[in-house]
């Protein structure tokens, strides 16, 4: 590594000998100006070259036995308090690298490094992390970063850990497993991500209903991050698991910092914001990568609801055809205000179910001229780097907004426009074109899980 580094340092000093001979002494207006550009470009280049070599894996023990605790949880904090471990990701999609998803404090954490055990023989290597902390903070001091490090050439690990230190003993570190190591077949077309499940979530009949909608649009899997919900939300959770259906991703951040439900820090001035659902989102595109076609990236009181076409899978095959290199397509937000009921599809039986009734609230409100609606997206997650909550910070292609006539996201919740008379509201039943299927699937899951 030493001599990499000396040689990077000679090879500048050799430019600048260079440039020296030749812009030495020079006149023109026009040979000054390359000069400058030359020297410019020269210095930029050695620097970054530097910068890689400072960042390449350098073996520090050899003959050892790949030692630490494996981990298996969710958020695991290191020794700092300012550093929270999510899950190592393998990506090569530019390099060689492991990208471990995280949350840290965006002053305090300035150096982290990857320890990777090379087996059979037990080269431990160190490389230095690159700490990419996400823009969308929103103000707070923690937020979703992305700890990336080079692997090492000669061997494909199977497991990292992350220190504060390239010194140290690595039998007290704990250890990660490495995912998306293996190239999989995709095994489900789309998976919705939800997150983050917190406040004693208790909104039971909405939620199957959001569930079983998303089945009839073409969902396969439902990514569930679980802070904290009600006893009998617990029951229909584990219905869903059994099924094969959800898979729940303990996510208990208010262990180790303070979390708000706001979204920004000037409405609630705590470490990070919304239950840290940033790098919930983050880490589900990761997790899903290998085996997922799309990822849906809404909330439960969410869907989005096709109008041209019969399902998902029908409308993105359209929309991939009609923008070819797209990888990230976001959906207008339009509130259904639950205050807002219809008689229809009053069904007896879900009057004992805690939860809003979808069925009843078909009136929408009207756009707000002052006022862009946010957006929820369906992605290729294998095109995206990074995302926020409505929007994708950094990804390979290109996005695109879907026309409201395509599709909308339903969103049934509390009103954004209280003082809206109900004439002013738009009626608006394409819910209705799934009643039927959706009143019977909704009725098989109460019978196994509430009635």
């Amino acid at each position: 590594m030493q001599q990499h580094k000396l040689q990077g340092q000679r090879n500048l000093h050799l430019h600048l000998d260079t440039f020296k001979m030749f812009c030495g002494g020079k006149k023109s207006y026009f040979v000054a100006t390359v000069c400058i550009i030359t020297l410019t470009s020269m210095v930029a280049f050695s620097y970054l070259r530097l910068q890689r070599i400072d960042h390449l894996p350098k073996i520090i023990q050899e003959g050892r036995r790949c030692r630490g605790e494996i981990t298996n949880n969710t958020i695991t904090p290191l020794k700092d308090k300012r550093t929270f471990i999510i899950s190592p990701y393998f990506d090569d999609r530019e390099s060689k690298v492991t990208r471990v998803i995280g949350i840290v404090h965006h002053e305090d954490v300035k150096e982290l490094y990857c320890w990777f055990c090379c087996q059979p023989h037990g080269q431990i290597y160190v490389s230095k992390a690159k700490i990419d902390v996400h823009s969308d903070r929103f103000g707070f001091p923690y937020g979703a970063a992305d700890i990336v490090c080079l692997e090492p050439e000669i061997c494909d690990p199977t497991h990292v850990s992350i220190h504060q230190s390239p010194h140290g003993n690595i039998d007290q570190l704990p250890r990660f497993e490495i995912k998306n190591r293996k190239a999989e077949t995709f095994s489900v077309d789309f998976t919705v991500c939800i997150s983050a499940m917190f406040g004693n979530y208790n909104n039971v009949l909405q939620f199957i209903q959001s569930m079983e909608m998303y089945k009839i649009l073409g969902a396969q899997k439902v990514v569930v991050y679980k802070n904290s919900c009600s006893e009998l939300m617990e029951k229909v959770l584990k219905f869903y698991m059994e099924e094969g259906t959800v898979e729940i991703i303990p996510w208990p951040i208010n262990s180790y910092l303070k979390v708000s439900s706001k979204w920004h820090f000037s409405m609630d001035a705590k470490d990070i914001g919304y239950y840290g659902q940033i790098t919930a989102l983050n880490d589900c595109i990761y997790r899903n990568m290998r085996r997922s076609k799309f990822v849906v990236l809404n909330d439960a009181d969410e869907i989005i609801l096709p109008l041209k076409h019969p399902d998902w899978k029908t409308m993105m095959s359209s929309l991939q055809e009609q923008n070819p290199g797209t990888g990230i397509f976001l959906f207008e937000n339009h509130i259904f205000p639950e205050t807002i009921s219809t008689p229809v599809f009053n069904v007896s039986s879900w009057n004992t179910v805690p939860g809003v009734n979808i069925l009843q609230h078909v009136h929408r409100e009207p756009d707000r001229k002052e006022v862009i609606n946010p957006k929820k997206m369906i992605i290729d997650p294998r095109r995206v780097i990074q995302t926020s909550v409505h929007s994708v910070l950094r990804a390979y292609g290109t996005s695109v907004n879907v026309p409201m006539d395509v599709a909308l996201i339903y969103h049934c919740r509390m009103p954004h426009q209280e003082n809206l008379p109900r004439d002013s509201l738009i009626r608006d039943t394409t819910l209705w074109k799934y009643n039927s299927s959706l009143i019977t699937n909704v009725n098989k899951v109460l019978q196994q899980t509430v009635l």
